[in-house]
């Protein structure tokens, strides 16, 4: 029994119903069908407690943070850092001054790219991803890669859409700077081995990236016992604001690290003779951050936090089992990424529709789903197709919903011919 079997057979149950209340825009209608919300990969929907947070910030007590001795900025301020230890307690990381506040997942890797790494590398060293990495796990690297003389080596995935470890051993050699691998893939919905991956790369001494943008919104993480050393999430898909997010690293290495941005806020003096950089984690967060976007993220994860895990985690691996059963049965279609342990995510293409047409009559009847290369292009390069379709679960999702966008499937092929 693999853990989506043994979660499926766990009998704790969501109120799902209850949940979906909590959602102000799911209750509307597109093109005369109710909203069937399925891009949570891409963004999920904000419940009201997060809308409400941002709201009160702005009429109640906003005002700049960390330099004012006005009530309003002492105010902003205390609610501004408590943040920081909601996310301590949603990672499990070791202090809340490991925690920083960046823009989303993007913005977390591209600051280890050039405060950690750039610094460290050399002609003819290496950075090790896999194939399935988004974009953001992609670009940061092969820009040190030209601007230092370093390589970009890649670990392949089956056709299931899975890594294997042997090929992680043998890939990482004694030139491996940086391992940086995508915990639950955004295209294809596989859960990484990424405490194996871990385990190979802490034996050569090499650092580990995880991007856990996918992950955090779907399952329990725990950065002390995956034992990485940096950790990215973006708030946005954790049923957060856009535009805020978390880089969690170990602190000696955040300690030993410059910063990337100068600015306020990020010294502990300036003179025009030379700076001294404050300590983590302000060092790394120059200039006025997403104020209200972060406490609006404190309450999200208040909220997710309340949820029963393993009742959400049991509904999530149902939604998935009975969506890839039914898509499954469709003639002509095809899912693309059938990793044994996968999360959140299923992908597909169609014989005689492209995904954008997939798209677009779906969104005729109600159907939000993403249609494209999802930031992930290599893995569509690997799989042979331009694109695919792709349905994203979020907590609030529901099987009727799953109907209903098979009911709309029936639609394309009526269409094109199926």
């Amino acid at each position: 029994m693999n853990s989506a079997e043994k979660l499926r057979s766990d009998r704790v149950v969501l109120d799902v119903e209850a949940v979906r209340r909590e959602f102000p825009i799911l209750r509307q209608e597109i093109n005369g069908h109710p909203l069937v919300y399925l891009d949570n990969g891409a963004s999920a929907q904000k419940p009201e407690a997060v809308i409400e947070a941002e709201a009160r910030c702005y009429r109640e007590y906003y005002a700049n943070i960390h330099r004012g001795v006005h009530h309003l900025s002492q105010r902003s301020t205390a609610a501004f850092e408590e943040v920081r230890g909601k996310v301590r307690g949603l990672l499990n990381a070791p202090s809340e001054k490991e925690i920083i506040f960046t823009r989303g997942a993007t913005e977390s890797m591209n600051l280890v790219a050039y405060s950690y790494l750039r610094p460290r590398l050399q002609p003819g060293d290496e950075i090790l991803i896999t194939a399935m990495e988004h974009h953001s796990n992609i670009v940061p690297w092969q820009i040190l890669c030209d601007q230092t003389g370093a390589r970009l080596v890649v670990v392949p995935i089956s056709d299931q859409g899975e890594i294997s470890l042997d090929d992680v051993a043998e890939r990482l050699s004694e030139r491996t700077r940086l391992v940086s691998v995508v915990h639950v893939s955004n295209a294809l919905g596989t859960i990484n081995p990424v405490r194996g991956v871990v385990e190979l790369a802490q034996a050569r001494g090499v650092p580990v990236m995880l991007d856990g943008a996918q992950a955090v919104p779907h399952m329990p993480v725990d950065v002390q016992a995956l034992g990485c050393d940096f950790y990215a999430f973006s708030g946005h898909k954790l049923y957060g604001p856009t535009g805020t997010g978390v880089l969690w690293g170990r602190y000696e290495l955040l300690e030993s690290m410059s910063p990337w941005q100068g600015g306020g806020d990020m010294i502990r003096s300036v003179s025009f003779e030379k700076t001294e950089f404050a300590d983590p984690p302000a060092r790394f967060e120059a200039g006025t951050p997403n104020i209200a976007g972060v406490i609006g993220l404190g309450a999200a994860i208040d909220w997710f936090q309340a949820l029963d895990p393993a009742a959400v985690a049991a509904h999530e691996a149902d939604l998935l089992h009975y969506a890839a059963e039914r898509l499954g049965a469709i003639p002509g279609l095809r899912l693309i990424g059938t990793a044994r342990e996968r999360a959140g995510v299923i992908s597909f293409v169609m014989d005689d529709a492209h995904p954008h047409d997939i798209g677009t009559i779906l969104d005729g009847y109600g159907v939000a789903v993403r249609a494209g290369h999802h930031c992930a292009q290599p893995v569509m390069q690997r799989y042979g197709i331009p694109a695919t379709a792709r349905a994203s679960f979020g907590v609030y999702n529901t099987r009727s919903e799953v109907d209903k966008l098979v009911e709309a499937i029936g639609k394309v092929r009526e269409l094109f011919g199926g």
